[in-house]
């Protein structure tokens, strides 16, 4: 019994887990057949890469290594199939939060003038209702894309966004982000 229990617990966390990350995005043209592409290429280094090289170099190596992982495809540096690009986009947000809202509780003391008395009457909390506030936080996309070489047409796009604790996006945050719009890609293939 307690090993269901504790079956039960641990499937618990992992739903909980599961719902906590990134939202990914995949978008892909019609009548493309993924197969048919075997080696990929980056698009030229723009001049605000030099701005945030650590992170930008590891979402390319994410990316790089997702694709080498899940597809198998190879990094060339002459005549790829496709041409892959990203953007990354940090903007202001808000969450919204809430707490429960309780009515004073304790004690209160009362005069009786007729008995000379003091009386104490207890008071206990009440639940009144929630109070809803905005918490200001940063969201992070990453968008990539993937051209075909030969005919200059997106062939697949994807993109998802994901909570960040600065105005860059670090390492970490950056390999949360681009292994969830590879995972989504391999939900829309059937992997």
């Amino acid at each position: 019994m307690k090993r269901v229990a504790l079956l039960g617990v641990v499937a618990l966390l992992v739903l909980i887990v599961s719902g906590c990350g990134p939202t990914a995005h995949i978008e892909r043209a019609g009548n493309i057949n993924l197969n048919n592409y075997q080696t990929f290429a980056w698009a030229q280094k723009s001049e605000r890469s030099a701005k945030n090289g650590i992170a930008e170099q590891r979402i390319k190596d994410a990316v790089s290594a997702e694709l080498s992982r899940v597809q198998g495809w190879k990094e060339v540096k002459r005549n790829p199939d496709v041409i892959l690009s990203y953007d990354v986009l940090v903007e202001k947000g808000t969450k919204v939060a809430s707490e429960p809202m309780y009515t004073w509780g304790g004690f209160r003391t009362f005069y009786n003038p007729y008995a000379r008395r003091f009386y104490r009457v207890y008071y206990p909390q009440r639940f009144v209702g929630y109070d809803n506030y905005n918490i200001p936080t940063r969201e992070g996309t990453i968008t990539i894309t993937m051209v075909d070489a030969r005919t200059d047409r997106t062939i697949l796009q994807g993109w998802a966004t994901d909570e960040i604790s600065d105005r860059k996006i670090t390492s970490r945050e950056a390999d949360r982000i681009v292994n969830a719009i590879f995972k989504k890609w391999g939900e829309q293939k059937g992997v």
